[in-house]
């Protein structure tokens, strides 16, 4: 039975080099000198994170709830993935803490306000 690839193979950082790819119903082997793209050389907690951010639509609150971590933690490992797979992520907002504090009723609206005035 198939096996999941060893990624990240302990001890080396560069990306595999896939030199035979084999469709057993078919009775085909093709070789030749392969790359994996960016997603199959994701680790397994980060491809997990990635279908149940896809499973979702993009919603990083309801991660958020499903995972029961906090939403900083969640953003965390969305830029870890990101970052793996080559992109940076966005720099934050500094506002978005303060509206997130105000949304959840951690803060009032004169505290907010006065927050975002000050930056």
């Amino acid at each position: 039975m198939p096996q999941p690839l060893p990624i990240p193979f302990p001890g080396v950082s560069e990306s595999p080099l896939i030199t035979e790819l084999v469709f057993p119903d078919a009775a085909v082997t093709v070789r030749g000198e392969f790359t994996l793209n960016e997603f199959a050389t994701l680790t397994p907690d980060n491809l997990d994170f990635l279908r149940l951010y896809i499973k979702v639509r993009g919603n990083l609150k309801e991660v958020e709830r499903i995972l029961g971590l906090s939403y900083p933690t969640v953003r965390a490992r969305f830029d870890a993935l990101l970052r793996s797979i080559g992109y940076e992520p966005e720099v934050a907002d500094p506002r978005d803490e303060t509206l997130r504090l105000l949304e959840r009723g951690e803060i009032t609206p004169e505290e907010a306000t006065r927050r975002l005035k000050s930056r």
